[in-house]
């Protein structure tokens, strides 16, 4: 297989090259009074499993995932994207990989094109965070805006982390491409931006709620109409096994281990208290489903669609 320079600067060396069989496109729906909320695949990730789990108890953590038959030596994460449609609006939260991230991934224009959906259709562009499957896929292949005509919209606490020049030199050499990144794709998109804060309503009936941890700046988005509403989660809850089971232990996939499982930990008492549905960027069956309690620890039960 030939190397492609910029899979290798994803981060994960060989490992993003491997390319297990992409996820089928996975589409979930729920009406939400007059607003439709679509999940929408752009593939699959395929990550080590000692990204997420490296230095966590070895015996439980072998129990958990073999109830839920995942591999030990290998994940491959669904990428769930959130499209919203409201009368006036088409909104995208994230905008997947791209063509540059991992060969498995960057599947969303094809899930827009099965939707009727062309990428001048999107109205609006809200990010949940930028790590490369969350915002590479605003540019194309050429590093021109893949969603023109959008308002992209971004909580000001991440712009301003990714933006910092000093983040490269902080965040560490695993991640280090994803500063690189991020800060050149957010350069070409700056003049189609406009910021947010912690617990803004940034759109009609889309509420901004900080969810530290995965990132300094992460954001869930809670889509409400009357008494019904829907949880954006993007990678605050990363998955729908460990994370579920034992929300407390640290996630190698969190930049910030000990922030990410106490908004773990709030963010799932939250969802199982107020019965709000949850669309997670990678959990299984389209990403779409309820928080319920099992015990003292949580379950994720898929929305029955």
């Amino acid at each position: 297989m030939q190397i492609d320079r910029r899979q290798v600067l994803a981060g994960f060396g060989g490992l993003a090259l491997c390319g297990g069989p992409t996820a089928l496109l996975a589409r979930t729906a729920l009406q939400l009074g007059a607003s439709e909320v679509i999940g929408l695949s752009d593939g699959n990730l395929v990550l080590p499993t000692e990204f997420f789990f490296e230095g966590l108890p070895e015996g439980e953590l072998d129990l958990i995932l073999s109830r839920h038959n995942v591999p030990r030596d290998q994940l491959e994460p669904p990428c769930n994207l959130t499209l919203l449609r409201q009368e006036d609006r088409i909104i995208l939260f994230d905008a997947g990989s791209g063509p540059a991230f991992m060969p498995s991934a960057g599947k969303l224009l094809s899930s827009l094109d099965a939707e009727g959906l062309a990428p001048e259709d999107i109205t609006h562009v809200v990010f949940t965070h930028a790590h490369p499957d969350h915002l590479w896929g605003v540019l194309d292949d050429f590093d021109d805006p893949v969603f023109p005509g959008a308002k992209l919209m971004m909580g000001q606490g991440e712009w301003d982390y990714w933006t910092d020049p000093n983040t490269v030199d902080t965040i560490g050499d695993a991640r280090a491409s994803f500063a690189v990144g991020a800060a050149r794709r957010l350069a070409v998109i700056e003049e189609q931006i406009s910021f947010f804060t912690d617990g803004t309503e940034i759109l009609p009936g889309v509420m901004a709620h900080a969810t530290p941890g995965h990132t300094p700046g992460h954001m869930s988005f809670e889509i409400r109409d009357g008494s019904s509403a829907v949880m954006v989660g993007g990678d605050a809850i990363g998955n729908a096994h460990v994370a579920f089971e034992r929300p407390d232990w640290a996630h190698g996939a969190d930049q910030d281990t000990s922030l990410g499982a106490k908004t773990r930990m709030r963010l799932l008492d939250q969802l199982a208290a107020d019965d709000i549905a949850l669309l997670g960027f990678h959990l299984p069956n389209g990403g779409l489903g309820r928080v319920e309690r099992s015990g003292d620890a949580y379950r994720f039960a898929p929305e029955d669609i």
